[in-house]
């Protein structure tokens, strides 16, 4: 049924352009699906600035299947900004174990800091001051601003733009975000933003089984690197490593993660100058 829909669709926007009616269309199709289909996670159904932001950081490279059961144990373990910004960093990144990306943990404890320090414990609503803070781009500051505040913003990212493609660029290639955008902007829901953004995106998740070649469609489609030997998959063994033992020596740490040594050294390196790791005495440790 939503095939034959999508199909008229295409079609009415073909002769018609970007009328009222098209765009009342769009709505009823996405907002159609959701009702019917669309996902339920925990970091959904209790909204709170709070929640927000630590389900956005979290999801920002880590798929959504893994994120809802580790924001449900990273909030019983730090439950407000205070709580996050007043932990050790080793116990922060203990928590995140399993996300990856080891830097989004340790940017949120830097946030909660500011949040608490700066701005009274009360998360801005505005993007561009979000922008300030580590982690947090264009994409992630509206998605934010949006799913807290159900405050309009507009912004782009794959299962959405996967949308658009879908809908209003049928068998065209190289399509860029400049294009989508303007789509996105005329025909957004303003207000009920949340539900919208929600909705907009379950239904890119759905696209993405059913039409996975939607993204490759992009100008900005880039093909992610390989995990199993990189640099982000050295970083995840050693930092675990540390955490595990609570110290341990360089010696010990070529054993165990079985890479180059020039590699693990300047991996090693790399972790000290973000203030993830410290060396004393010929061990390594997690920065407290």
């Amino acid at each position: 049924m939503i095939f034959i829909l999508i199909s008229g669709f295409q079609e009415l926007y073909k002769q018609n352009g970007l009328t009222d009616t098209v765009i009342s269309q769009f709505q009823k199709i996405i907002y159609g699906y959701y009702k019917n289909s669309g996902r339920n996670f925990p970091f959904r159904e209790k909204i709170s600035p709070y929640y927000v932001l630590i389900s956005e950081i979290m999801l920002q490279q880590t798929q959504t299947s893994r994120v809802s059961q580790k924001f449900l144990e990273f909030i019983d373990k730090f439950p407000n900004f205070t709580e996050l910004a007043n932990a050790n960093l080793d116990e922060v990144l203990q928590a995140w174990q399993g996300l990856g990306y080891n830097r989004r943990a340790v940017a949120l404890k830097n946030i909660a800091e500011i949040v608490v320090n700066e701005y009274e414990g009360t998360l801005p609503q505005d993007v561009e001051a979000l922008k300030t803070f580590p982690q947090i781009g264009h994409n992630t500051a509206s998605s934010i601003v949006s799913f807290a505040y159900n405050k309009p913003t507009f912004f782009i990212e794959t299962n959405i733009r996967r949308v658009y493609i879908y809908f209003f660029f049928p068998g065209r290639n190289d399509v860029d975000d400049k294009e989508i955008m303007r789509l996105l902007k005329q025909t957004a829901d303003i207000k009920n933003p949340r539900e919208w953004y929600y909705a907009l995106m379950d239904y890119g998740v759905m696209l993405k089984k059913t039409h996975p070649e939607l993204n490759k469609r992009s100008k900005h489609y880039r093909k992610q690197k390989k995990f199993k030997g990189s640099n982000r998959q050295l970083r995840g063994k050693i930092l675990k490593l540390v955490l595990k033992s609570g110290k341990i020596s360089f010696e010990d740490l070529k054993k165990e993660v079985n890479f180059e040594t020039k590699k693990i050294n300047k991996v090693v390196h790399q972790l000290e100058r973000e203030g993830f790791l410290k060396k004393k005495d010929d061990y390594i440790m997690v920065s407290k």
